[in-house]
């Protein structure tokens, strides 16, 4: 796969005015992605193999800081392990625009500019109105939008995609309706990592898995908007 070049000075903006305080990264945080940028996408490479000795001398940070900040960046989303073994750590370096919580967001703004009719939808917290929140599960059409079992109004809940402790946000594009048990199973993890949990546990389909997946694009490009009324 061809590397498209990337535009230092613009990814560095866009770290400084979105990675920073999207993510409220410290100073620790920050210096740990930028030298782990410097060494793989801006090097031209989407895949890199480290050891924490290598990046703690590199950062000037202690291994146990460098190991600590490594994982806080993972839970954070703005990188991704591949693989963790002996001979080090193998990761994937999203670049600021490529983190999901961040993009989607980022997306809704440029919307919501675009189309003054769908800037109160793009603004709305869906969780403080139950026409709101009815309108989301109106759109899984009863549906969980992880296991697709049949829900009821007893069984049903509103979900986060992206978990509130991982930035989440209450707008259509980051909620979902879903059973109380899946729910309860995914916790504050990802929405990519559970569905990938509930095909392993023989929960989902190959082919169903592959659909809630682009499900998932689907809904953070706002292609996926629930029905309101007064919605032109």
């Amino acid at each position: 796969m061809t590397n498209k070049k990337l535009d230092g000075v613009e990814v560095w903006k866009q770290f400084e005015d979105l990675l920073i305080p999207g993510l409220r990264l410290s100073m620790s945080e920050r210096a740990l992605y930028s030298h782990l940028l410097r060494h793989s996408r801006l090097e031209g490479k989407h895949r890199l193999q480290f050891s924490i000795g290598w990046l703690a001398r590199g950062v000037g940070v202690g291994a146990a800081a460098a190991r600590g900040g490594v994982r806080r960046l993972a839970a954070k989303g703005a990188l991704r392990l591949a693989e963790r073994s002996k001979r080090g750590h193998t990761i994937e370096v999203r670049l600021p625009a490529e983190v999901r919580g961040l993009r989607a967001r980022k997306i809704a703004k440029r919307g919501a500019k675009r189309l003054r009719g769908a800037a109160n939808l793009e603004e709305a917290d869906f969780l403080v109105k139950r026409a709101l929140r009815e309108a989301i599960h109106a759109r899984e059409d009863g549906y969980c939008f992880y296991c697709l079992r049949r829900v009821t109004s007893a069984t049903r809940c509103i979900d986060h995609i992206i978990p509130l402790a991982r930035m989440g946000w209450n707008g259509y594009r980051n909620l979902v309706s879903s059973c109380a048990e899946c729910n309860s199973l995914k916790g504050e993890r990802r929405a990519e990592d559970f569905l990938r949990w509930l095909y392993r546990e023989g929960r989902l389909e190959s082919s169903e898995l592959k659909e809630r997946l682009r499900a998932l694009e689907k809904m953070a490009s706002g292609k996926l908007r629930p029905g309101v009324a007064g919605e032109k």
